[in-house]
């Protein structure tokens, strides 16, 4: 009781104060949820400069499930809202968009964009850590990041099993290492809480939520066929792998 009365406590701390806008874009609405009006080129380019200015960011991607997630919870709609740059990491949010009238240019999806920046690290010198997934997943993504992209600094990796109880030895540790960007493979919303938290604590990487990126990078689950993905069926790909996976086991 004592430990999980601690663990609500760390949550209530986060403040989720409103970051720093840098881009020029317009910003829409969508179900109570601010979307950035960017394409995956243009926000590459935005994030780079909080990385040149040592500006803390929370980059943030929004889908269907994120959006009605927020709208339950009033402190994730407050984190989510208070990002310096929120994409559409969801088809439905981008379909959503132009049934408004107000079209986004493209999903910018999360696994892609994450690559994307990975590669911009190796080619400016950026340190990336990666937190998250269970230990042997995050050791075969970190192995396969640095297969492909060999001049890579990669400072340092973690699993994503863990609790609030030990959130500010990770903080800590960060502190030490200083990356430029950290990728966070743990679920919501727990993630987002935990970014906030390692913000407020002084932190002033670049925290991107890549949901279960690592698994895919690893080689650990496959990535949906490029068809499912340009057509907006790639949460159709995971289900079916999901399912097949529980009947194996």
């Amino acid at each position: 009781m004592e430990s999980q009365m601690k663990k609500e406590k760390m949550r209530e701390k986060v403040s989720a104060k409103q970051e720093r806008v840098f881009s020029k874009n317009a910003r829409i609405i969508i179900l109570n949820t601010i979307v950035d009006v960017l394409d995956m080129q243009e926000t590459i380019k935005l994030v780079e400069e909080y990385v040149k200015k040592k500006e803390p960011l929370h980059l943030m991607g929004v889908n269907a499930d994120k959006i009605n997630e927020l709208n339950k919870n009033e402190q994730m709609k407050k984190i989510v809202n208070s990002c310096g740059i929120i994409n559409a990491d969801g088809i439905s949010v981008v379909l959503a968009s132009r049934l408004l009238g107000k079209p986004l240019p493209e999903r910018v999806a999360g696994i892609d964009l994450m690559q994307n920046l990975v590669k911009l690290s190796e080619k400016r010198g950026y340190s990336v850590y990666l937190l998250g997934a269970k230990q042997n997943v995050v050791e075969k993504a970190a192995e396969a990041l640095k297969r492909e992209y060999p001049e890579l600094h990669l400072v340092g990796i973690h699993d994503g099993y863990f609790d609030e109880l030990k959130w500010h030895d990770i903080s800590n540790e960060l502190k030490t290492l200083h990356p430029d960007f950290v990728f966070v493979g743990i679920t919501s919303p727990t993630k987002e809480f935990l970014i906030e938290y390692l913000q407020d604590d002084g932190n002033d990487s670049v925290f991107m939520g890549v949901g279960g990126s690592f698994d895919v990078i690893s080689g650990t689950i496959p990535r949906a066929p490029l068809w499912m993905q340009k057509s907006g069926f790639e949460w159709l790909f995971r289900v079916i792998c999901c399912y097949s996976k529980s009947r194996q086991n």
